[in-house]
């Protein structure tokens, strides 16, 4: 499955990078395994991309949870909370 993945912010400060097409291998069918295996590249990847870090979601520009299932041609996002004063 190929998708578009956007980085913002400090996610995207710390990747270095703001966008990539990816081919998924199969197993990977949610946001969550994304994320996982995103985060299985290592370095700067897996620290950015660890569990427990706070991080938002979001596919085809909604924000969601990591249990929602992605589709061909989709596009997943990652970004930091975002906090206002």
């Amino acid at each position: 499955m190929n998708i578009q993945l956007r980085f913002f912010a400090s996610v995207r400060e710390a990747l270095g990078t703001s966008q990539e097409a990816v081919a998924l291998p199969p197993e990977v069918i949610t946001v969550g395994d994304v994320r996982t295996w995103l985060h299985a590249r290592g370095g700067v990847w897996a620290e950015t991309l660890a569990e427990g870090r706070a991080l938002r979601m979001a596919y085809n520009q909604t924000m969601t949870n990591a249990d929602t299932r992605i589709s061909e041609g989709c596009e997943v996002a990652f970004f930091p909370p975002v906090t206002g004063g």
